[in-house]
């Protein structure tokens, strides 16, 4: 059953889940910062860059498509770029769905805008067992309020205030940094370093190609890297 929105956030577990996000919201607030002065910079208009924030939601896709809009790239290898950067949500989705399953499905669509990649994180690490309990989606929403704001808020201020910004301040670089602090959270086993040193040294090797198609080669490498590894050298001889 579901919980009324005032039980929601007066369960303890939404606390917990807001105090379990606080550590790593000062990267999230960096990445989505550049990532709002990116989107001005790269040509799109304050309103479109308002619209793209609040309705992608999804930085590293965003951070994708720019340079991609900015080459006037073919519209089919923006949307298969995007596809391919956001093809881990599917596999959080079905992670995810052990515990919301049961919700309707207003409730679950909710859950997928506002689900991102640290919030999965934790919420795995506070239920790991898969099953379903009332202090979950108290959890969840807890976490995600908390990811939202930090990345919003600072989002729209590096979209109103983009052309305010030199290009010499460097912001690319620190978007990498950015991005660098929470992949590094996510590699979390050997199969997971293994696909990440895989993407990086096809998007490296193949970066010649044209309208950052190398994007996409290294996300297919990192793919199928993960898949023969999981399938060759499963990791269930962790605990030896």
């Amino acid at each position: 059953m579901s919980l009324p929105h005032r039980a929601i956030v007066q369960h303890p577990e939404f606390r917990r889940g807001a105090r379990d996000m606080m550590s790593i919201t000062l990267g999230i607030s960096a990445w989505g910062l550049v990532t709002g002065v990116a989107m001005v910079k790269s040509g799109l208009s304050v309103p479109l860059a308002l619209l793209m924030s609040f309705v992608v939601f999804a930085g590293s896709s965003q951070l994708a498509a720019l340079p991609l809009i900015a080459a006037g790239a073919p519209m089919w290898v923006l949307w298969a770029t995007a596809f391919c950067v956001n093809l881990r949500f599917v596999i959080f989705s079905a992670q995810w769905r052990q515990y919301f399953g049961h919700l309707p499905r207003a409730q679950r669509l909710r859950i997928a805008y506002f689900a991102a990649d640290l919030n999965y994180v934790a919420f795995l690490k506070r239920f790991p067992d898969g099953q379903p309990a009332p202090e979950q989606l108290p959890y969840f929403w807890g976490g995600v309020a908390l990811n939202w704001c930090a990345w919003q808020i600072p989002s729209v201020a590096g979209i109103l205030l983009a052309n305010h910004v030199p290009t010499q301040w460097g912001l690319g670089f620190a978007g990498v940094l950015a991005l660098l602090g929470l992949s590094y959270s996510l590699l979390k086993d050997r199969n997971t370093w293994v696909s990440a040193a895989v993407a990086g040294c096809a998007a490296v090797a193949a970066y010649a190609l044209p309208l950052r198609l190398n994007i996409l080669v290294a996300i297919a490498a990192a793919v199928t890297a993960g898949l023969l590894l999981e399938k060759w050298l499963p990791e269930k001889r962790r605990s030896a």
